[in-house]
């Protein structure tokens, strides 16, 4: 019996060798810090110094068969664990990156491309409760990135089995939150640089997304459907783009609809020094009001260190027509990285 055990023992070593790494793996750690001041406008602003820190861990490898890995382990304010995803990469084939939920998977990745120098519209102190497409993002996810695209054309298919469900450990599984209605899901997106589109500093753009989600009492009549398309256009110091996203809720009643119109423009003066304007309007089918939000934004870098400064304005907020869901702001912020 313990003679059959050792026997088992080395060829199981013997077959990890075969895929182990050729070459040791390496492991960063890089970090910043931003830190805020805001003025809110007919509101109480309380204390407006803020300060938001994080760490991200990243290691690389390459096994034996020609095969690389990537690890990155996200921590966002206070050291609070966010986000992990472990890509490997297939020669001949592509890329495979396995997530817990990382906002820059799937259609999420494009919720808002349009060009800005610091943040999106709403994106900037204000909140704005604007509803984007986010596909399958929420749930931990499989992406495919296949490398056999033509030159200036990159296609990704990200697929969740529980869309609703968070990140799990190790050898464990997690479903979806009591109050989740959402089942699997799946997103498409393509991105078209200027070597496929011909037209020196075009981009173009899209991407759909399908969430299966359970017929419910709460008005649940069927799936979430997504879709968004988009195009950018750099010439000179000037980046000008437009993005047009849609989402179908799949209620029967309430906010059956997002219908959301993105546009930005920016300039960069010199290398360091930018100045930008960014508008984002989203009518909600069945609500009691269109957001809108608008931000005038300057950044200036030196080195690993930027300072922005936004003045933005957020009208109906969170679908709501009230005095109270106007919104005005000031924010001032200086980012250091490490």
């Amino acid at each position: 019996m313990n003679k059959l055990t050792k026997i088992g023992a080395s060829a199981l070593c013997g077959s990890l060798a075969a895929i182990s790494a050729a070459n040791a793996g390496d492991l960063t750690v890089t970090g910043g810090v931003d830190m805020s001041w805001i003025s809110l406008d007919d509101e109480t602003t309380g204390n407006p110094l803020g300060m938001g820190s994080n760490l991200t861990f990243a290691g690389s490898g390459e096994l034996d068969n020609g095969w690389t890995v990537g690890l990155s382990v996200a921590h966002a304010n206070a050291n609070a664990y966010s986000n992990t995803n472990v890509t490997v990469g297939v020669p001949g084939l592509g890329d495979f990156r396995i997530s817990q939920g990382v906002s820059g998977s799937g259609i999420d990745r494009m919720d808002d491309m349009t060009p800005n120098v610091w943040e999106e519209a709403y994106g900037t102190g204000l909140t704005s409760g604007i509803d984007t497409v986010s596909g399958s993002s929420a749930g931990s996810n499989v992406e495919f990135t296949p490398s056999g695209t033509p030159d200036g054309v990159t296609a990704r298919i990200a697929v969740s089995p529980s869309s609703g469900g968070s990140g799990a450990g190790d050898n464990a599984g997690s479903g979806a939150g009591a109050g989740s209605i959402q089942g699997s899901g799946y997103d498409i997106t393509l991105e078209l640089s200027d070597a496929i589109t011909n037209v020196a500093g075009l981009t173009l753009y899209g991407g759909i997304a399908n969430v299966e989600q359970k017929v419910n009492a709460a008005a649940i009549s069927g799936d979430k459907d997504e879709m968004t398309v988009g195009a950018t256009y750099a010439t000179g110091a000037w980046t000008i783009g437009y993005q047009y996203s849609e989402e179908d809720t799949g209620r029967a009643t309430g906010t059956t609809q997002y219908d959301n119109d993105a546009y930005g423009i920016t300039f960069s003066i010199n290398d360091d020094l930018s100045v930008g304007y960014n508008h984002y309007e989203s009518d909600g089918v069945g609500a009691d009001a269109d957001v809108e939000a608008s931000s005038v934004q300057i950044a200036y870098t030196m080195g690993g260190a930027s300072i922005r400064l936004a003045e933005a304005s957020v009208d109906n907020g969170s679908y709501q027509s009230t005095a109270a869901f106007d919104r005005d702001a000031t924010t001032l912020s200086v980012s250091l990285a490490f």
